[in-house]
Formats: C-alpha cells, sequence, structure tokens
C-alpha cells in the first residue's frame, strides 16, 4: 500500500485540504488548510493538484517514514528538513526511497508548515472533504506516532519551477477589512480597529484571539445568532476582538465588526502568540 508512517506527530498534526465550504447551513464549518497559499505551492511542487490533502503542522517536530518511494514538499515558513539526517530544505521537492525518514524541524517564525506527498493524502473523505474539523470532530482524528497514512495514486509530475525562499513571517501585521455588518455598534470603528493588538496564546483553528484597549460599544441592543464567515472579526462582551478561522461555528450571537480580506487570513494563521495586528478598513 502506498503510504507513510508517522513516526513522530510533533505537538498537533491534522490532515487538511481545501476544506468542505457549503454546508454552513448544516451547521459544518469550512474547515481546511489554515495557509491555503502554503498547501497548494506544496501540491504543486510534488505534482498534486492544488486541492489534495497534505498534514498541517504547528511548530514543526513531525517525523514520518515512507512505505514506498514518493516526492515530498513542505511548505509555510522558512524551516529546517532533514532525510535520515541529512538536511535537504524547505520549499523544494524531496525523493523519498522506502524506510527513509522526513523530519520538520520547528520554525524560527510562523505556526504552520505543511507536508505534502506525491498522490496527496488519501484518507476516507467526509463530506467531500478529508480536512480534521477541530470544532465539530468531523474528518480523520489527529495524527498518532505509529498511524500508517494512506497515498493515493500519483498523478502528476513534481516541478521545481515554483521553488521559492519562502520569506520570514512578519512579527507585525497590518491586516485589510472591510467594515461591518455590525460596525455602527462601536465607536469610530476604522479608528478603534486600526489600534495595535496582540496575539493571545488562545488562539487556535477556531479563530485568532487578540489583547489590547477593549473596543466601546454604542449600541446596547441584544443580537440573536446570526451567520458568521471564515475572517469575521467578532467582539464578545469583554470588548476584544476574535477573529474567525477555517474551524468556526457556522452562527455567532456577538457583533461581527468587520471581516478580513481572505488574501490575509493565510498570514494571521501564521501570527505565533506576541504578534502584533492593526486592521486597516478598506471599502
Amino acid at each position: 500500500m502506498r503510504a507513510v508512517e508517522i513516526v513522530s506527530p510533533g505537538s498537533l498534526a491534522l490532515v487538511q485540504d481545501l476544506g468542505r465550504p457549503g454546508y454552513a447551513h448544516l451547521g459544518v464549518p469550512p474547515s481546511g488548510a489554515l495557509d491555503v497559499a502554503a498547501l497548494r505551492l506544496g501540491n504543486r511542487l510534488v505534482g498534486n493538484p492544488e486541492d489534495a490533502a497534505g498534514i498541517e503542522t504547528v511548530l514543526g517536530g513531525l517525523t514520518v517514514r515512507a512505505a514506498v518511494s514518493c516526492t515530498a514538499a513542505v511548505t509555510g515558513p522558512p524551516v529546517a528538513v532533514t532525510v535520515d539526517g541529512r538536511e535537504t530544505g524547505s520549499h523544494t521537492p524531496i525523493p523519498l526511497r522506502p524506510g527513509q525518514k522526513l523530519t520538520i524541524g520547528r520554525p524560527a517564525s510562523g505556526l504552520r508548515c505543511y507536508l505534502t506527498v506525491s498522490g496527496g493524502i488519501a484518507v476516507p473523505p467526509v463530506l467531500g472533504s478529508r480536512s480534521t474539523d477541530v470544532l465539530s470532530g468531523l474528518g480523520p482524528s489527529p495524527l498518532e506516532a505509529g498511524t500508517r497514512v494512506p497515498l493515493g495514486p500519483v498523478t502528476g509530475v513534481p516541478s521545481g519551477a515554483d521553488v521559492v525562499a519562502a520569506p520570514p513571517v512578519p512579527s507585525q501585521l497590518t491586516v485589510p477589512v472591510v467594515l461591518g455588518p455590525r460596525d455602527d455598534w462601536f465607536a469610530d470603528p476604522a479608528s478603534t480597529l486600526n489600534t495595535q493588538w496582540t496575539v493571545t496564546a488562545e488562539s487556535n483553528r477556531v479563530g485568532v484571539r487578540l489583547d489590547g484597549p477593549p473596543l466601546r460599544r454604542v449600541s446596547t441592543s441584544e443580537l440573536p445568532s446570526e451567520g458568521v464567515l471564515t475572517g469575521a472579526i467578532q467582539v464578545p462582551p469583554n470588548g476584544l476582538p476574535l477573529v474567525f478561522l477555517a474551524d468556526h461555528p457556522t452562527t455567532g450571537g456577538y457583533p461581527v465588526i468587520a471581516v478580513v480580506r481572505r488574501a490575509s487570513l493565510g498570514a494571521l494563521a501564521q501570527a505565533r502568540p506576541g504578534t502584533l495586528v492593526r486592521f486597516r478598513a478598506s471599502l
């Protein structure tokens, strides 16, 4: 069987593809890779379709053993990658022979690296996706040592055309947002969002929690639960914003002051605790 074996999962290793959008009416989050661009790049490097499933790791530490000859790639922030102890580098196709072990180190910046393998991770799909959803529990369980992860058939040729030097993840982010739908519930929303926020350690795949000067509400109305999108900035009673990521609930009972533009979600997903964030309102 085409497969890789998990020797060590590191702190957290999850199977992720591009998610299962379109099921919000059933209460199912979209899920999927938080840094979509990194997963797409990794799949191109190993000859997969861009929507193939890979493995998302948090702060590295993942080691896998190839059961068959295959090609792997590691994308996301710059990180040390070794094969049987030899340095190979990230963001490039890596040929593996049966029995060889690939290890992802700890990135100096950023949070999430992506391991893609030729053929793609071929665990059974749930609602059309192989992604693990940590909020609802849909999809495969977090990967554990000793798990053999199946691979699909090879469909393309690995390519070095996309090899790039991954830029370091910045310690400060300026994130474009679109105000609304409840920005009129807050005093001067554009200016107050543009203050300096700090990513907290309570952040996860559900959302990025921020600390800073609490946002002041001018409306004391009660809000019935309403649908929320990935990237929605929800403001709970303490006034400290929460940016929803891919495993967010599909409804929320607190006002959404703005929504992060989709192109910036990957940068937020790579933001470690302590990262400084400002939001810039745009039309």
